[in-house]
């Protein structure tokens, strides 16, 4: 199960904006890379299934012409680079390094423009169509629903534009929902059954210690009263690809990726490629292994990281396998082995997980009949009859609960966050049938409040990083929610600041505020 998320980042006020280069390294590094492994799989007639969750922000991005030019515009400057360093490494360790990413990048370009034509959405829909992939959603803005869950309607709103936007773009209601952090409370399940929403997950704690003890664990999923069913984390999966100590990303011949030419090479040789602003950042091209846990690197070398990653991918496969032979002599059915991942793991953080994950898939089709990939949906087709508890209150963030999102550098935003839901409901309540410049403004108002709803502001308070960008977001996006509030309630709306809001913040043009009204519901 890969889960696909970044944070709606979108500047068309300036050309050159530093946040936008997360999603172009996503794209770079791992959505791109994703997608052309599942080429070279169907074209080699190898079966697969696996579970993807693409949230409806990086949707938006993905597929809104002013980042796709901005994207192709920086495709090209990176071509450029790598061509210049191909000449720049020349009878140095490091010549083949750059040779390889000369191809790479000139490969991502054709499947960028040729392939997909700049729409990697219906990328990922080709595999689904033709039964490779799952898809399913996640919450609008990634809002983190536990705590969003003092307004029901907050939560609902935040579900019903994500099903909505799922529809428009895959043909179909989704199947299932990853919770943004896996974060989970009662009632939320609820909310997710008004949508048609067959399952979610949970973190491995939320399923064990649910209302009642579960008779597989987490090796099968249980039911919630609702009747959504629940899939709970693997612990062990997880642990050989996540953990720091234990996890493959640390193998010493992998690339690190910590060294990169933005920073490691002359300022005025790198200055055309990094921000307009001198500001240095990474490039992509990176030229070391991870050699050791000391300051001391050696280059890589990728015939090496290649061995690595299908050696990596034969001890997964053979721990899956004797896991599952032990837990089938204890169980009624075919245990499930649910091993969730950030996307962004794949390629972006661990340069070779795509790799490793297409060694996996091979592996497991001609090297064995124990392990078979499935995803929830065919399990529960397969076995429908599950036991019934509630999961308990959990998330996979650090202690498992939500102190990465609820501690002292970001609680200042929740009693902003609810009263801004409040209003919502307020005026989704007032105006049933609003139209014209009215409801623009209660469409715009909405977008506003999710768009301050994200998970990943408080996320990156909390650790630290970029925390003034993730501050003025939050704080930018409550205020255009109040200054619409206060002029809806007052009859005067200002047409040019709501056309000049429409136009920055352009996320979900098909949203409609009456879903913030406390009677709506998903059907």
């Amino acid at each position: 199960m890969l889960h696909a998320h970044l944070p709606f980042v979108r500047h068309p006020e300036h050309e050159h904006f530093l946040e936008e280069r997360w999603l172009f390294e996503a794209i770079t590094e791992t959505y791109v890379p994703l997608l052309q492994v599942f080429e070279r799989l169907v074209a080699d007639g190898i079966p697969f299934r696996l579970t993807v969750s693409l949230s409806p922000t990086l949707i938006s991005m993905l597929t809104d012409e002013l980042l796709q030019d901005r994207y192709a515009r920086h495709l090209e400057k990176l071509i450029e680079l790598a061509d210049k360093e191909v000449g720049r490494t020349r009878h140095t360790p490091f010549h083949e390094t750059a040779l390889m990413y000369q191809r790479m990048f000139r490969d991502i370009a054709r499947t960028y423009h040729e392939t997909y034509g700049r729409n990697l959405v219906q990328g990922f829909k080709r595999f689904q169509d033709a039964g490779r992939l799952e898809i399913i959603t996640c919450a609008a803005t990634h809002g983190y629903l536990p705590l969003l869950m003092i307004n029901p309607e907050a939560v609902r709103a935040q579900v019903a534009v994500a099903v909505d936007l799922f529809k428009r773009h895959f043909g179909s209601p989704p199947k299932g929902f990853w919770l943004p952090e896996c974060g989970y409370a009662p009632g939320i399940d609820e909310i997710l059954k008004e949508f048609g929403i067959r399952y979610f997950f949970t973190d491995t704690h939320g399923v064990l210690f649910a209302s009642h003890r579960p008779r597989y664990g987490v090796f099968a999923p249980i039911y919630c009263p609702s009747g959504v069913a629940v899939f709970g984390r693997d612990v062990e999966s997880s642990r050989q690809v996540w953990s720091a100590q234990e996890g493959y990303p640390g193998d010493f011949d992998y690339r690190e990726f910590y060294r990169d030419i933005g920073f490691d090479l002359d300022y005025e040789y790198i200055k055309p490629y990094i921000h307009p602003d001198g500001i240095r950042v990474h490039t992509g091209i990176k030229y070391y292994r991870v050699t050791g846990k000391t300051n001391h690197k050696e280059p890589y070398v990728p015939a090496w990281a290649k061995e690595k990653a299908a050696v990596h991918a034969g001890n997964f496969m053979f721990n899956r396998e004797h896991q599952i032979r032990y837990l089938c002599r204890h169980m009624d059915r075919p245990p499930v082995v649910v091993a969730p991942y950030d996307a962004e793991l794949f390629g972006h953080w661990w340069f070779e997980g795509p790799l490793w994950l297409e060694f996996l898939i091979r592996k497991i089709h001609y090297d064995q009949d124990t392990v078979e990939l499935i995803t929830p949906g065919d399990y529960l087709r397969a076995f429908p009859c599950n036991q019934v508890a509630r999961p308990c209150p959990s998330s996979w963030g650090n202690k498992g609960y939500n102190e990465v999102w609820l501690c002292q550098a970001n609680e200042w935003i929740y009693r902003h966050l609810h009263l801004a839901a409040s209003r919502m409901v307020e005026l989704a309540g007032r105006y049933h049938e609003a139209d014209g410049l009215l409801r623009r403004a209660l469409n715009q108002a909405a977008r506003e409040l999710l768009l301050a709803q994200s998970s990943d502001w408080a996320f990156i308070m909390s650790t630290g990083t970029a925390v003034e960008y993730a501050v003025r977001r939050t704080k930018a996006h409550l205020l255009n929610f109040l200054r619409l509030y206060e002029e809806i309630r007052r009859g005067s709306i200002d047409e040019d600041h709501l056309a000049w809001l429409e136009w920055r913040h352009n996320i979900f043009p098909h949203l409609d505020y009456r879903w913030y009204a406390s009677e709506a519901t998903g059907s």
